[in-house]
């Protein structure tokens, strides 16, 4: 066989598997185009080697903007910053201009906090440029993922601030700014509240006192963070009416903050405020840093058999899961890392620690007090798929000096479980059982002081 001929019965191969529509057409035209056809045959080769972009997601978030590109095929890529106006370039190659044109059109939002446009255009025949107009500096991070679960290869942009969001700080502007509402609906209480007449005489009567007066001066804030699982790109688990784990637990988180809020001696902080991915040991980092004396990870379980059901509490385990189950679950939440994309150069130490120091021991018990409080009243509201608190090796549950649960709060594989998932009566008696559960585990085990006092927060 001459070379020429295996050249052309290779390009065969290649537009066969790449372009099933057109592949009679060009197979015919390469086998009787012969050495003097190839370069006219060229043009269309190239057309079909172009890599189809399968969909481009935008996920605008407090701490960062995660663009994410996804094609069938891996996309070489090359990021770099230029300034006067600030703009951030990201070069992929062998992709087709439509498909990313058409995937990416419309989805910058005018609320993105840090990416201000988009462009998309040819730099080179084998070059797709996107220039990111942005709305200030920024530290961008660049790499790309495998595929996984339903994912394709991935390009991933994260669109960092400069200067990094701060838990604590973000904590605190949360608290004042719902005093400051509180205070201007105070004042705007109708007329009629207002008692505009001398009432008449009658035997004297203790004072009214609110709920703050009645507090002790040296009460300290009660910190809750409360974690809703999955989220951006991580979607969760998928119940048979489509509903997201991610949509589910955010909901619930909600209603579980706004009742941890009404408290005067406690606030809650959450992981995340939206629709957007936040790695595990970020979620853990979230908590330690606004000092959180409790985490609770709120999450809606799946399994390959629809007829699983029941709510469940989990802890972190010292010795290994306590059931094959929970060890397949703990396995399944870890790898919202994987589905939601993390860069492997960046290494954590909470998640890489393979032995348990004696803080952390002790800190396990809590958690076990604090799950077996929420799962007597969680078990009020749905039936139980355990009666005791399982324990496995969550991630999100890994923080030293933090008591931490996993609450699964029902199946979403379940078809009835889904229903009631998504029923929002269900969702507030969920949010009441598990705050029910919190106030029980701090009535018996008070906790520690810190280094800040509540008295007037």
């Amino acid at each position: 066989m001459s070379r020429t001929t295996k050249h052309l019965n290779d390009l065969n191969r290649r537009l066969v598997a790449r372009e099933p529509q057109r592949r009679r057409f060009l197979a015919t035209s390469l086998r009787n185009a012969g050495a003097a056809g190839l370069m006219c045959l060229w043009g269309d080769f190239a057309w079909a080697a172009e890599i189809e972009v399968k969909s481009a997601r935008v996920w605008p978030a407090p701490d960062y903007t995660r663009v994410t590109i996804e094609a069938d095929q891996t996309v070489k890529h090359v990021w770099f910053q230029l300034e006067n106006p600030d703009r951030l370039v990201l070069d992929l190659e062998g992709i087709s201009l439509t498909s990313i044109q058409n995937a990416i059109a419309g989805k910058i939002s005018t609320d993105d906090p840090y990416i201000k446009g988009v462009r998309v255009g040819r730099y080179k025949p084998d070059v797709i440029r996107l220039v990111f107009d942005l709305k200030a500096k920024v530290k961008p991070e660049a790499f790309a993922l495998m595929p996984v679960g339903d994912y394709g290869h991935r390009v991933v942009l994260d669109v960092y601030s400069l200067t990094p969001v701060d838990p604590l700080m973000s904590f605190l502007r949360q608290r004042e700014s719902q005093k400051s509402i509180a205070a201007a609906q105070a004042e705007r209480r109708p007329a009629e509240e207002t008692v505009t007449e001398p009432p008449a005489i009658e035997a004297p009567r203790p004072a009214p006192q609110t709920r703050q007066a009645q507090r002790p001066p040296s009460e300290r804030l009660i910190t809750i963070a409360l974690d809703p699982g999955h989220g951006g790109e991580d979607p969760g688990a998928i119940g048979r009416r489509g509903t997201y784990e991610k949509t589910i637990t955010l909901s619930i988180s909600r209603k579980l903050k706004e009742r941890i809020d009404a408290e005067p001696n406690m606030r809650a902080m959450m992981t995340r405020t939206g629709d957007y991915f936040v790695p595990l040991h970020v979620r853990v980092d979230k908590a330690r840093r606004v000092k959180a004396d409790l985490l609770v990870s709120i999450h809606a379980d799946a399994f390959d058999k629809p007829s699983a059901r029941g709510s469940s509490v989990f802890a972190l385990s010292e010795r290994g899961a306590t059931s094959a189950a929970a060890r397949w679950l703990a396995k399944r939440e870890n790898d919202a890392d994987l589905i939601g994309g993390i860069n492997i150069a960046v290494k954590d130490h909470y998640l890489k620690q393979t032995l348990l120091d004696l803080s952390q021991t002790a800190t396990i018990n809590d958690s076990l007090k604090l799950g077996k409080a929420v799962l007597g009243q969680v078990g009020g509201v749905n039936r139980l798929h355990k009666g005791y608190v399982e324990q496995a090796g969550f991630a999100v549950l890994k923080a030293p000096d933090i008591p931490s649960i996993l609450v699964e709060t029902a199946f979403i594989s379940n078809p009835e479980e889904e229903l009631k998932l998504r029923d929002n009566a269900y969702q507030e008696r969920m949010a009441d059982a598990i705050f029910k559960g919190i106030k029980a585990y701090f009535a018996k085990n008070p906790p520690l002081a810190h280094d800040r006092i509540a008295a007037n927060p």
